[in-house]
C-alpha cells in the first residue's frame, strides 16, 4: 500500500526512492510487525483472558504442564494480523507471489483458529480431528499449488527446484509439482505446530526459518546475485523477503510475551499458517530440499511423533521416546523448559547458517 503510493512520488521528490528497494522494506516490515506485537500484545492478552481463551492441557503432556492451563490462547491472531497489516503497507500489491502468500497465512489462520475453538469452546484439549485438518489443509494446498503452476513467473522454471550441494543440478518435478507443492505445505505446517509446546519454542524457531527464508528468497529473486550463485532466477520473488521480514519481526514481538513462563500462547491459529507460509516460501524459491536445514528442528520434532507411532505399534506398546514429539522427551529426563527451548534454538541458528552456507558448497 504504502509501496504502490508513495513510489511513484519518486519523479517529485527523490527521497521516495527508497521505496524500490525490497531490501529498505523487508526492514520497516519487521520493525513495524515487532512494534505492532509489542504495542497490542499487553491488549491481546487482556482481551483473552476477558473472553476466557484459555489453553486446554491434554492429559498426556507431562504433569509441569498442569500449571499452563488458563493461559490465553489464539495469540496466533496477534501475529497474523501484524504479518498482514506490515505485508499490505510495504510490499507491492500487485505481486502474485504476495498475494497467494496472504492468501496462504489467512486460509491456515482460519483453520487453525476453528481448531483452537474447538478445543477451547468445546473442552476438547485435541481440537479437530487429524483427518479433518489433514483434508482441509491439502485443499487449501492444492488450490496454492495449481495457482503456481497455471500462473508462474516465468513457465521455464516453473516446476524446477534446485538440488544443494550439487552445481548445476536442478530437479524438473514436472506434474508431480502440484503433490509436490501439497506435502511440503501440508508437512511444514504440521512440524510447526507439533514444536509447539514449550515457551517460546516454536516461535523462536519460526523467527530463525522466516530469516533464513527471507535471505533466500531476496537472493532468488535478484538476477545477479542468482547468476553469480548459480542457482535458479526466480523473477518477482525476493518480494516475498518482505513477507518473511513481517514474520520475524511479529515473532519477535510476540516472543516478548510468549518466553517462559508464557502469559500467552500462539496457539494452532498461529503454527498453522506460520509454518504453511515457511513451506510456501521455500517452494516459491525454488529451496524446498533446504528446509531440511532451515527447518531442521521442526523435521525433528514432527519426526519423533512418526518414528513413535511406529515403532509402538511394531512392538505393540514399546517406546524409543518417553514421549514425543522429542522437547517432551527432554522434559521427562529432567531437564528445565528454558533450558531445552534455547538449545533448541542454537541448533536451528547453526542449521539455519548452514543451509544459507550451501548455497556456495556446490
Amino acid at each position: 500500500m504504502l509501496y504502490l503510493l508513495l513510489y511513484p512520488l519518486k519523479y517529485y521528490y527523490s527521497f521516495f526512492n527508497i521505496f524500490r528497494y525490497i531490501t529498505f522494506r523487508a526492514a520497516y516490515a519487521a520493525t513495524f510487525a515487532l512494534l505492532i506485537c509489542l504495542l497490542l500484545g499487553p491488549w491481546v492478552i487482556k482481551l483473552l483472558r476477558k473472553r476466557a481463551l484459555g489453553q486446554n492441557i491434554r492429559e498426556e503432556v507431562p504433569r509441569s504442564h498442569i500449571t499452563k492451563a488458563g493461559t490465553p490462547s489464539m495469540g496466533g491472531l496477534l501475529i497474523i494480523g501484524a504479518v498482514i497489516l506490515t505485508t499490505l503497507l510495504f510490499a507491492d500489491l500487485k505481486n502474485l507471489n504476495i498475494l497467494v502468500g496472504l492468501f496462504v497465512l489467512l486460509t491456515f489462520g482460519l483453520l487453525g483458529y476453528i481448531d483452537d475453538y474447538y478445543k477451547i469452546r468445546r473442552n476438547n484439549p485435541r481440537g479437530l480431528s487429524i483427518k479433518v485438518k489433514l483434508f482441509y489443509q491439502i485443499i487449501i494446498s492444492t488450490f496454492v499449488a495449481l495457482v503456481l503452476f497455471c500462473f508462474p513467473a516465468n513457465k521455464e522454471i516453473a516446476t524446477l527446484t534446485n538440488f544443494p550441494f550439487l552445481k548445476n543440478l536442478v530437479i524438473n518435478f514436472k506434474y508431480w509439482f502440484i503433490p509436490w507443492v501439497i506435502f511440503i505445505l501440508v508437512i511444514s505446517s504440521n512440524a510447526v505446530n507439533f514444536a509447539d509446546g514449550l515457551d517460546g519454542l516454536a516461535t523462536g524457531l519460526l523467527a530463525i526459518a522466516s530469516l533464513g527464508y527471507g535471505i533466500l528468497a531476496y537472493i532468488s529473486g535478484h538476477s545477479k546475485i542468482s547468476g553469480y550463485l548459480n542457482i535458479i532466477y526466480v523473477p518477482s520473488a525476493g518480494e516475498l523477503s518482505i513477507l518473511c521480514f513481517a514474520v520475524l519481526g511479529a515473532c519477535l514481538g510476540f516472543l516478548w510475551f510468549n518466553s517462559y513462563p508464557a502469559q500467552i500462547f500462539m496457539g494452532d491459529t498461529g503454527s498453522l499458517p506460520l509454518g504453511a507460509i515457511i513451506g510456501y516460501t521455500a517452494v516459491v524459491s525454488k529451496h524446498e530440499f533446504l528446509m531440511v536445514f532451515i527447518g531442521g528442528m521442526f523435521l525433528v520434532e514432527i519426526l519423533t511423533v512418526i518414528i513413535q507411532i511406529i515403532y509402538f505399534h511394531l512392538t505393540h506398546g514399546k517406546r524409543i521416546f518417553r514421549m514425543a514429539p522429542l522437547h517432551h522427551h527432554f522434559e521427562l529426563c529432567g531437564w528445565q523448559e528454558p533450558k531445552i527451548t534455547v538449545r533448541f534454538w542454537i541448533l536451528g541458528i547453526i542449521l539455519a547458517i548452514f543451509a544459507i552456507s550451501t548455497l556456495k558448497i556446490r
